[in-house]
């Protein structure tokens, strides 16, 4: 399977912003072949890819031309430069180190033509060539780039066209604006910055994920927990909270299809950051995100939205189902992890049946909002803006219909950020007084045992991505959040209505193991 593109009229100053989209778009496996005349601009567009990734500005990048092959730690990922052209025989290219290069990062090779068939299959052509028979001033000289996609680059160098084409549409593709990377989280999305004098935006990348192996019902884990799987949730309800209220981004131009979406930068005064840094006061922080809830528990969530194109997204409703599927990920990986065998089978029973009373209970309580992630790492502090609005809201394409407490136990009990037991005792106050001065008929009792209910839920929860990360992902860092968690999840158990649930944890979870680090 091949793909190909053609870039007309490239001048070398232009290279690189090519070379900013070619790096938001590699991932660590890739191999980029450059080839062209001595002087083309291999070497250039290299280097531009390499500073990219996230080299150090000021590190120099030489050509590889006598030492075949220079290696850089970059921010991204590890990323190896070769030159070919004084390679002997092809087999040679075993000693260079390229497997290991691609297994670690991303290899750029420059004269591959010499690499013979040593090379993968799956790789990004580059020829670049000069279209002014070498004979115009060194500033107006340009360049045609062909980019030829072979193997699983194919598809990928068709979205890389389609992300250019609606980066130009809209002005940001000119070397006046630059693109940059930024560092993400445990998502599957992918997010660019785009700047220009005087303005910028910021690029969503969010190709449409295959759909899981099916463990219930014949529906993978996404379909059963209503996880969005395209771009499609977030534009609807983007406009949804928009037209309430909230600070969301607004969407300056998408790409449907190919789940590209241009969206408004609302800066990067993370809570997170703002409360690490000391930059902000987090109880000020803490309370104007808690009144945009309140506010946001007066409109109603409908269970269509539309999208925009003619279509409908439908807001899922926080069901049975999904709530049980997030609980039994303790069991699927936390448990395992900690006590090193699989949960007894009436240990799993006895713990779906508690649950499920809970479960129960919930369900019949009024349906709101539901962000689903409303916690210090997708908001943003927004001063200069007025009341609810000074908070921005980023993350919320998961968002359903269910108990309005979820969101706020969300936020009192971030998993990445201390919130002290008297600020969240001192906010959830003030948001029931907020929530009842604006709506007659708040039962604080019944909001109090689900905001513990579902505090205990999401822990629960967060307890079993946490260890599904550090074990199926090799992603470990999260790990240090894992006490932060049982002190929040020790807090919502000592709801009376939960009593059942605290023996539970208390018989497979005692003290000394809660503080254990995972096997």
């Amino acid at each position: 399977m091949t793909s190909s593109y053609t870039i007309p009229g490239v001048r070398e100053s232009e290279l690189a912003r090519l070379a900013e989209d070619i790096a938001f778009t590699a991932r660590p496996g890739d191999l980029i072949a450059l080839s062209g005349e001595l002087g083309a601009g291999k070497t250039t567009l290299a280097r531009a890819i390499i500073h990219a990734l996230g080299c150090d500005e000021h590190e120099e990048i030489p050509s590889p031309t006598f030492t075949l092959v220079q290696t850089y730690a970059t921010r991204r990922m590890p990323a190896a430069h070769f030159d070919l052209y004084r390679l002997n025989a092809a087999s040679e290219i075993d000693e260079l180190g390229l497997d290991l290069a691609l297994k670690q990062g991303i290899a750029l090779i420059e004269w591959p033509e010499r690499a013979g068939g040593m090379l993968p299959a799956s790789r990004l052509e580059i020829l670049i060539e000069d279209e002014n028979g070498g004979s115009a001033a060194e500033d107006r000289a340009t360049r045609r780039v062909s980019l030829a996609g072979q193997g699983d680059w194919a598809p990928r160098l068709s979205r890389l066209v389609a992300m250019r084409e609606l980066l130009t549409s809209n002005g940001m593709e000119s070397e006046a604006c630059r693109l940059s990377y930024l560092q993400g989280d445990a998502s599957v999305r992918r997010y660019a910055r785009l700047a220009r004098q005087g303005d910028g935006a910021i690029l969503m990348d969010w190709a449409r994920q295959p759909d899981g192996p099916a463990i219930r019902n014949g529906l993978p884990y996404s379909r059963i927990a209503h996880l969005a799987e395209d771009v499609r949730p977030f534009v609807a309800v983007a406009a949804a909270l928009r037209a309430a209220g909230l600070s969301v981004p607004q969407i300056y131009a998408q790409d449907l299809g190919q789940g590209f979406l241009l969206i408004e930068d609302l800066s990067d005064r993370v809570f997170a950051v703002e409360v690490r840094t000391g930059a902000s006061d987090q109880a000020q922080l803490w309370r104007a995100a808690t009144e945009a809830l309140a506010a946001l528990s007066a409109v109603a969530p409908p269970p269509t939205l539309p999208v925009g194109d003619g279509s409908m997204h439908r807001l899922p409703a926080y069901d049975h189902g999904a709530m049980s599927i997030e609980v039994e990920l303790l069991l699927d990986w936390y448990l395992p992890a900690l006590h090193g065998s699989a949960v007894p089978d009436d240990a799993r029973a006895d713990f779906l049946s508690l649950w499920s009373t809970v479960f129960d209970r919930l369900a019949v309580m009024p349906a709101g909002w539901v962000l689903r992630d409303y916690h210090s790492p997708n908001l943003l502090w927004l001063p200069e803006r007025e009341g609810i609005a000074r908070v921005g809201v980023i993350d919320f394409q998961d968002a359903m219909r269910g108990p309005a407490a979820y969101d706020l136990v969300s936020l009192l009990q971030d998993a990445r950020v201390d919130v002290a037991p008297e600020l969240e005792a001192a906010v959830f106050d003030h948001y029931c007084a907020a929530v009842t001065a604006r709506q007659t008929g708040f039962d604080r009792d019944a909001f109090a045992f689900a905001y513990a209910a579902l505090g205990a839920q999401r822990n629960t929860k967060i307890l079993g991505i946490f260890a599904r990360l550090a074990k199926r992902d090799g992603k470990p860092a999260y790990l240090r959040h894992i006490p932060r968690l049982w002190r929040y999840l020790e807090h919502d158990l000592e709801h009376p209505e939960l009593a059942g649930l605290k023996c539970w944890y208390d018989r497979y979870f005692a003290a000394a193991a809660r503080s254990r680090a995972l096997s």
